[in-house]
This record gives C-alpha cells, structure tokens and sequence, in this order.
C-alpha cells in the first residue's frame, strides 16, 4: 500500500490538478445524477464516481490488460489514492470508510464489482477480500452522466426503472456466479476451517461474533447484535479481523487471521486490536495466525517474519497442534 501510496503522490506532483472533467463528466453533473437517485451529494461518493471516469490514467494493477485504464477497473485502495492524492492532494482516504463511497451506488447497480483475473476483468468478486477485487462504472450509468443536458435526466429516469428489473438483476447474478466457480476461494475455506476446526479444539469456551468471509456488508445485523451482546464495537479505526471470538466467561477476545497472500497477526494488528479491547472493557484479546499448509507459512515468514510475540500459529493441513510464538 505504501508503494501505491508514493508512485500515486509522484504521479500528482508530474502532472498537478486533476482537470475539471474526465470523458466530459463534470462532479457538476455527477452531483445532479446522485440527488436524482437520492443519494445527497456526499463529497467521497461523488469523487469516487469522478475516480471511475478515469479513462487517462494508466492501471495501477501490476499486471493489468495492455492499455487498460483506471476507469476499466479500481480497487478498493486504488479509489482511496486516486480520491485523496490526485483530485484532493491529500493523504488516501480510509478504505474501512468504503460503505460511505463505495456501496451506496454499487446496491442500485451503479458501480459493478469486477475482478483481475489471468489478465482481464470478468464480473463479480470471485474470491473474498481479494487485491484483485475491484469496480467500474455501469455502462448505462457512464451513458447517463456523459449524456447531453438536455438528455440525461430521462435517460436517468429509465435506468432508475431498469435497476428494479428483475431480469437484470438476475443476469447480473447469474454472471457472477459463472466467474465465482472459475476461481476457488481458498481464503474464504480457511476462515471456515479456522472457525469450525481450529476454535472449537483450541479456543474452548469462545463464541464466534464476527467473521469476515466474503464481499458486501462487513458486518451482518446479526453479527451487530451479537457484538452488542458481548459488548464490543469495532469502529474505522479498528482493525477487522477474519474472525473474533469472545469468552463470556471470562470476558476475552480472540482474533483469527487466515493467511493465503497477507494479514497476518503483527504488531501493528496487536496493537489496535488492544486498543480496542481496552475501549470496550475486555479483560485482554488473543492471536493466532493460520496458514492453509506449512510451505504457504515457510513461504510467508521466510520472507516477512512479522509474526507478532506471545501470538499462536496454526496449520490447517496439521492441525492436531498449534504453535506458540516467543520471544
């Protein structure tokens, strides 16, 4: 993130200001659109939308198709720079604060959730939390805001019409589908594995309050009022881990994090997560790191070595035994 941080605050010191519209889109307009749909005027939303009209600036997917663009598909992280460092030369905005500029228009179909995939795009987000999860702007929509003025607000009026068809709708859902089984969710599989083998062995008397396994909402209603039960609140500034625990018994937390690419319990997790613990009045918070298979853990901590002190280890293709890290 940091790279992407940097190579995006480079790019805004060679070129400067973002100019006043992209592809003919001005946040005039983009505005006009949004308070159309009832969606106010929220400042995030509507520089995420300009974000996506990008069609200058290159890709910051390394290994994006030739030629592709910002507007052919963001991440999550790459939206946050694009907004906070290019069009506000700012820091990046919080990517926990996604469901303020990113949801409101990806429910109504506004925004379609896409993922990099061998090389292209394809519809849906295949594979849960991935880096390659992304969005784009609908066709439709894009066909809205660069309408003439005297065109766009009954173009709006139909799309508006057409986002309640239920043919869409389940187009839409079918292709997702057909993209979701070209892609296994192995990250997805070793939360569930960390939940319903891991815990129940290792963590005796803990209680499943949360748990991060796929796109959409980061917490259900459902896991709200179970976090309410135990008392405990995760705001922005909170880390979300794959999954936390809680022992009524003796009022402790315990986070998983299911390791296939990153995220690994470290200390700057350990941290926030102590300091939420203390906010909320828990007695203490503990760790453990799990990794499909011990090549995918020697791969990881070969290189990074960043698992946290006084932290547990756990291998799903081992998991007779877990792993205690000291130091």
């Amino acid at each position: 993130m940091a790279l992407l941080h940097n190579k995006v605050a480079q790019l805004r010191v060679k070129r400067g200001p973002m100019p006043d519209a992209l592809q003919g889109v001005t946040k005039d307009r983009i505005r006009a659109v949004l308070q159309y749909l009832d969606l106010g005027s929220n400042a995030d939303l509507v520089d995420c939308t300009f974000a996506m009209l990008d069609a200058e600036t290159d890709s910051w997917f390394s290994k994006a198709p030739a030629g592709a663009k910002i507007a052919d598909g963001a991440s999550t992280a790459h939206l946050a720079c694009h907004i906070g460092i290019l069009q506000r030369d700012s820091g990046k905005l919080d990517r926990e604060g996604r469901d303020y500029w990113i949801k409101p228009l990806r429910e109504v179909g506004g925004f379609e959730a896409i993922t990099l995939e061998k090389g292209e795009f394809i519809l849906g987000h295949v594979k849960a939390k991935s880096p390659n999860s992304c969005y784009r702007l609908e066709e439709a929509l894009k066909a809205v805001l660069k309408a003439p003025d005297d065109a766009w607000r009954d173009m709006l009026a139909e799309w508006a019409r057409d986002d309640v068809s239920r043919e869409r709708r389940a187009f839409q859902a079918e292709m997702a589908e057909a993209s979701r089984k070209l892609v296994d969710s192995g990250h997805a599989h070793l939360i569930k594995a960390s939940v319903e083998n891991y815990a129940p062995r290792f963590l005796p008397g803990y209680q499943l309050l949360y748990v991060d396994d796929a796109d959409g909402d980061r917490v259900s209603d459902a896991e709200h009022a179970k976090m309410a039960a135990a008392g405990v609140a995760l705001t922005l500034e909170d880390a979300m881990p794959d999954a936390l625990l809680w022992n009524p018994d003796t009022d402790h937390l315990w986070v998983i994090e299911a390791v296939t690419s990153d995220g690994e319990v470290d200390a700057h997790k350990v941290a926030q997560m102590n300091r939420m613990a203390e906010r909320c009045g828990k007695s203490g918070v503990g760790f453990t790191t799990t990794y499909r298979t011990w090549k995918e853990a020697a791969a990881r901590q070969g290189k990074h070595q960043n698992i946290a002190y006084d932290s547990f280890i756990w291998i799903q293709g081992d998991p007779a035994k877990q792993f205690k890290v000291s130091g």
